[in-house]
Formats: C-alpha cells, structure tokens, sequence
C-alpha cells in the first residue's frame, strides 16, 4: 500500500500535530477495525472520505483521515490525536459492524 501525503498536509501534521508519515504508516499496519466513513454533508468527497483511530508502534492514537483510490493507493487528508468524541464515535461505529 502506497500512503501519498503531499507537502501541504505534512507540513501541517508537523506544525499543528506533531504527526510524522512514519506513524500514520504505522496506524495502517496495526489496523485491527474497519474504516469508518465520513457521511457529514459538507465533507463528501469522490472517493468517500474515509478515517479511522489507529494505534502507532509506541502506543499513540491518531485519527487517520483519507481517500482510498483502490487498494493500494492512499491520499492522506489529515492526521492528528482524537478527542474525547472521536473515540466515542468511532467505537459506536465499530459496535455496529
């Protein structure tokens, strides 16, 4: 799998999150749950915007948003530590199946 991340979004993982490419490589590697879609009006994209709260190797949660074109090709969106409502959501939407 190919994660593109271009210079606009990992200059602003860097500066507003603190996030590097290594670690959202990591979350896709340690995925153990399904994505999650983004069904919210404004933010409807073509692909769908997916995301999902993945863990890196050293423990770290990070939401982890992206558009997937096929199964190897990934364009990140954003990446950053999920608040409180974040994990709450994202674990409805895992219960649900």
């Amino acid at each position: 799998m190919e994660i593109y991340i271009s210079e606009t979004i990992a200059h602003k993982l860097k500066e507003a999150h603190n996030v590097k490419g290594h670690e959202v490589s990591e979350c896709f590697a340690n995925l153990k749950t399904k994505f999650a879609y983004d069904t919210r009006e404004g933010h409807q994209t073509n692909p769908p915007t997916l995301w999902f709260i993945g863990e890196t190797n050293r423990g770290r949660r990070l939401k982890i948003i992206f558009l997937r074109y096929n199964q190897t090709e990934i364009v990140l969106k954003s990446a950053y530590e999920p608040n409180a409502d974040e994990e709450r959501l994202y674990q409805m939407y895992q219960a649900r199946g």
